[in-house]
């Protein structure tokens, strides 16, 4: 965005997750140079700003301390006055129980330019990610969407003529929806779903019927929740069954730092709820002269291995410090370790010569297309090793290996917060691991950072070295990929689903 006159997008963060984002919301998020946020359910959300973006939290959480209204009015237009592009991120759709008018009122007293763009409200998004219709041909013919914050204000006769109430918040006051339902004709035995930070990790769930909902939840915060009333909730069971295989499982990731995009998507498109917990950090070697003297010496060598998609982009930046790019390569054959290596390194102009067929490192050496006595590999790799059977066995072949490390992987320092919480409250289904450091990094995590019953979780492996980690650090693995990959995970947790 240009910098001068300045802007406020009243934006729809939708239900919370930041995979409901809209393309337009997203632009203006990546572009912002003010954020003014509400308590919002994805922390992801927060991220999707420059690093340079000033962020103003104004909670307005139901029963929580919140920034006032005419605080949050002024902020708007003193940074817009500034010049500045501001984005005020509201949940949901700006204009469903959204306060824009008090905003946008100020905005327009103020000269201020101003756009609001749509979100998806929880309102409609929870009963869909739950299973719900809102309307059926049988069941509902129409629905009501309101708040419930001052229950006294509603026109309760009507409302419970209407076949499928949406209650937004409303969870404080339950018990007088149930008695003021009952009391203008509806029955107890009708269904109701209560869903708590629905979209996220945190997400929870409670079916019942108006007559035993109040006591179900007892003692439980129902903020924020979203409630579905009405005959079509006996149909979540039905449906979900019937929709995609992984519905209903929440699934948390371990992986680098920046690594988990693609596997999200490929479980959320199988309908699974993700949680994604960084379990290892990628960052530069501790020293570039090994990698730099290798790089200046590329006529020496017959083969360049390349057996992660991180070992392809560092190597490669490397490259490029030294003025160098793929054209230096045209003396070496490369050899990559599978598909999505093979990926990353067509995105630098290059194809592979060889792919072994199992899709781990240690199979190069045994399907190698040549004869290796005489041959200088180059390999560039973790800082830590790890490789050391390949290395052996290329060397046991008659090949001079030259190791060189192009990165370093380490683990954090604490356990995300959220992932933690998910593992300590049972909500989560099934553990994943891509490679044996990350099983190491999340067993030294546990071991600082508390102790988890991991008995009932799914343990899902990429391969049989990263299964050998997890039996000897977690004791057990309950899924191994048979195709080494992210696809081939994702497709060995979809066939344990299947079997459950």
């Amino acid at each position: 965005m240009a910098q001068g006159k300045g802007k406020v997008y009243l934006v729809g963060a939708g239900p919370g997750n930041v995979n409901y984002l809209t393309i337009r919301a997203q632009q203006l998020l990546i572009k912002a140079e003010v954020l003014v946020y509400d308590a919002l359910v994805d922390s992801q959300l927060l991220q999707q700003v420059p690093p340079e973006c000033h962020k103003i939290d104004v909670g307005k959480r139901g029963g929580k301390s919140s920034t006032p209204q005419v605080e949050i009015n002024q902020l708007l237009v003193e940074h817009c006055q500034l010049g500045k592009q501001v984005v005020r991120l509201k949940s949901g759709d700006p204009f469903i129980f959204g306060r824009c008018t008090a905003e946008i009122t100020a905005l327009k007293g103020s000269n201020c330019d101003f756009e609001v763009v749509p979100g998806i409200s929880s309102a409609l998004a929870a009963p869909l990610l739950l299973g719900i219709p809102l309307t059926d041909p049988v069941l509902s013919r129409c629905f009501a969407v309101f708040t419930a914050h001052e229950p006294d204000e509603l026109d309760w006769e009507a409302l419970a003529r209407i076949d499928t109430l949406v209650v937004l918040m409303g969870g404080q006051h339950l018990a007088e929806i149930v008695a003021q339902l009952e009391r203008h004709g509806r029955s107890l035995q009708t269904p109701i779903a209560i869903a708590r930070w629905v979209s996220s990790p945190q997400e929870r769930v409670w079916t019942s019927d108006l007559a035993h909902i109040v006591a179900q939840t007892t003692e439980i915060s129902l903020t924020p929740v979203v409630m579905i009333i009405g005959e079509v909730v006996k149909l979540r069971t039905y449906l979900q069954s019937s929709l995609l295989p992984l519905i209903g499982k929440t699934i948390l990731i371990t992986r680098s730092v920046g690594q988990s995009s693609q596997f999200s998507q490929l479980l959320q498109q199988q309908g699974a709820k993700v949680i994604e917990m960084p379990a290892i950090a990628i960052i530069p070697p501790a020293s570039w002269e090994a990698l730099d003297r290798a790089i200046a010496h590329l006529l020496e060598y017959d083969w360049l291995i390349l057996t992660s998609a991180n070992a392809v982009d560092y190597f490669f930046e490397r490259l490029a410090t030294q003025n160098k790019d793929a054209r230096a390569l045209s003396g070496l054959k490369i050899a990559v370790v599978g598909e999505k290596t093979a990926q990353v390194l067509k995105q630098y102009g290059l194809k592979p010569d060889f792919i072994p067929s199992e899709f781990v490192a240690d199979a190069i050496a045994s399907d190698f297309p040549e004869p290796l006595k005489g041959k200088k590999v180059l390999f560039p790799r973790v800082e830590s090793g790890g490789r050391e059977v390949l290395v052996q066995q290329l060397s046991a072949k008659g090949a001079e290996v030259v190791e060189v490390a192009a990165y370093q992987s380490t683990c954090p320092d604490s356990f995300d917060p959220i992932a933690l919480e998910a593992l300590k409250q049972g909500t989560v289904d099934v553990l994943t691991f891509a490679s044996s450091k990350t099983v190491k990094c999340f067993h030294q995590l546990l071991t600082d950072w508390g102790e988890v019953d991991l008995e009932r979780v799914c343990i899902a492996s990429i391969g049989p070295q990263t299964s050998k980690t997890c039996q000897q650090l977690l004791q057990k693995v309950d899924v191994e990929a048979t195709e080494y990959t992210l696809e081939g995970l994702t497709t060995a947790i979809v066939q344990w689903a299947d079997e459950k």
